[in-house]
């Protein structure tokens, strides 16, 4: 026997919303119970071999990370959502957000030193500061003349009394041993 013929004549039209709901309903279920046998599980286990507490916590977070993934996948692909399309989204987002994170690196980096820079005060203004190559081999040197988000500049004294200005990336200041 066909289920269509159990069915009245106003639930017709809605036969595939209703089959659709039914499995994802029962998905849902059949997720929070995979979820709470394994949070038991992993429990026990922990427990009667005398594992560190954390692996209860960690374990958990885990597996309901991995059921529910799985789930979202699986009410994706009930309506319709390609997992080929969904993955190429995925991993394109990915790739995107990597090169913009590494291309922005070097500017995010002088940045937070730059905040480090006015917060810790290893130098002020009009110091002479030198940075050191190996810890003692004299590098960049001069007096402080401005600080900036992503630069310090420094006046640099020649022998022959003329000056020239450098700019140092802030980050600099944090991988080399500074001289004040």
């Amino acid at each position: 026997m066909k289920l269509k013929n159990h069915l009245p004549d106003w639930a017709m039209p809605w036969l595939a919303d209703i089959t659709l709901a039914l499995q994802i309903g029962a998905a849902v279920l059949l997720a929070f119970l995979l979820r709470a046998v394994l949070h038991w599980l992993i429990r026990r286990i922990v427990l009667r071999h005398n594992l560190p507490l954390e692996l209860i916590v960690g374990g958990g977070r885990i597996s309901t990370a991995l059921i529910f993934g799985g789930l979202l996948l699986f009410i994706l692909d009930r309506f319709g959502v390609s997992s080929m399309v969904l993955w190429g989204a995925i991993t394109g987002f990915t790739t995107v957000a990597a090169v913009a994170f590494f291309a922005a690196w070097s500017v995010l980096s002088n940045l937070f030193c730059s905040i480090l820079i006015y917060t810790t005060r290893p130098f002020r203004l009009l110091d002479w500061v030198e940075l050191l190559e190996d810890g003692e081999r004299a590098g960049l040197r001069g007096r402080v003349r401005d600080l900036t988000l992503i630069y310090v500049t420094l006046e640099e004294t020649h022998g022959d009394g003329s000056s020239s200005l450098l700019r140092v990336p802030n980050s600099m200041f944090f991988q080399r041993a500074v001289r004040r």
